[in-house]
């Protein structure tokens, strides 16, 4: 059972954020608007709801980007249009035009991740695009996800073919989701092959890399605790060495020296071809996993490590000493 009391800014501000998964707590002026409490420090207003005969989490939004008493007085609203059965629309409207709806109202991304989203939509499902989503069968899915190469790709389609039919139905174009009889590809979880010595292989083989700008970046791998694509996007405007900040995101004493005595030349921290930033240096990458004995590591292997290992603090200066803590210990 959710622990229940009044929501107010003070409290909600200070309340403690589990170590793992997610807390639930629920507010006694509206006992049916709820919040989530995440090990991350995000804090998300939902209320929860039968829908048929299913229970449903009906996210209204984050706090403090929504405030408590818009959140109260909206969970009536809510619940409302949750209610009603969508009307059904006699127009035929293509899969593509419904897709293209779904991402700007449904996705909320990155500019780059979303770019990214959009190029494996054309790739994957341009077969689906001209067709009426009305007439799309099961059959027609299955034809389109045996082509797919990857099990893991696959399966990511399936989910997003999923979730936009849902989105249909929810608007009133389909009454069914033909997605919902098509089973999964079962998969095979890749086991990552970082461990404490080949970490430490790992690092003298990045310092041993002669390119500045790309050792730089391998290193922010280790030092900046943020996925690649993060990494080597950075701008120089985005850096506040004053406040060992980037974009509001705490910066390690490690990543904040290393950064200091890169030349600040251009937009881009890490530059990379015809005026953009570094993409994915996967040979120089890969000369570097082979000099440290790791063949099959990825720079998300990296992450994940460093990550499954850093304890969260919702606050800024907290976290940024377990960031110094956890680097001390695996460079020691």
């Amino acid at each position: 059972m959710a622990h229940q009391f009044l929501f107010n800014p003070y409290i909600l501000d200070n309340l403690p954020i589990p170590s793992t998964g997610f807390d639930v707590v629920q507010d006694s002026a509206e006992p049916r608007l709820r919040m989530y409490i995440t090990n991350r420090g995000v804090k998300s207003f939902f209320i929860r709801k039968r829908v048929n005969g299913k229970d449903r989490r009906i996210i209204i939004g984050k706090y403090p980007d929504i405030e408590i008493n818009y959140a109260r007085t909206h969970v009536l609203d809510v619940l409302k249009s949750v209610s009603e059965k969508p009307k059904i629309h006699r127009k035929k409207i293509s899969f593509r035009k419904i897709a293209d709806t779904y991402l700007i109202k449904r996705v909320r991304r990155s500019q780059d991740s979303l770019a990214k989203l959009v190029r494996s939509i054309i790739k994957h499902l341009s077969p689906l695009f001209l067709k009426n989503i009305q007439d799309i069968t099961s059959e027609d899915i299955s034809d389109v996800l045996s082509k797919i190469e990857g099990c893991a790709v696959r399966n990511r389609m399936h989910e997003l073919l999923r979730s936009i039919f849902k989105f249909a139905i929810e608007n009133g174009y389909v009454s069914n989701n033909p997605v919902s009889e098509i089973p999964k590809i079962k998969e095979h979880r890749r086991v990552r092959p970082l461990t404490r010595a080949g970490f430490d292989r790992l690092l003298v083989a990045i310092n041993k890399e002669k390119s500045q700008n790309l050792r730089a970046a391998f290193l922010m791998l280790i030092y900046g605790f943020v996925p690649k694509s993060k990494i080597f996007s950075m701008q120089w405007r985005d850096l506040n060495f004053n406040r060992y900040t980037w974009k509001g995101h705490p910066l390690s004493d490690a990543a904040v020296v290393l950064l200091q005595d890169m030349p600040q030349n251009g937009k881009w921290v890490f530059p990379g071809r015809a005026g953009r930033h570094l993409t994915d240096p996967r040979m120089a990458w890969k000369r570097v996993a082979m000099a440290a004995k790791i063949p099959n590591l990825t720079m998300d292997d990296v992450y994940k490590f460093l990550n499954k290992q850093l304890v969260w603090a919702s606050d800024r200066e907290s976290f940024r000493l377990n960031m110094n803590k956890l680097i001390d210990s695996i460079i020691m």
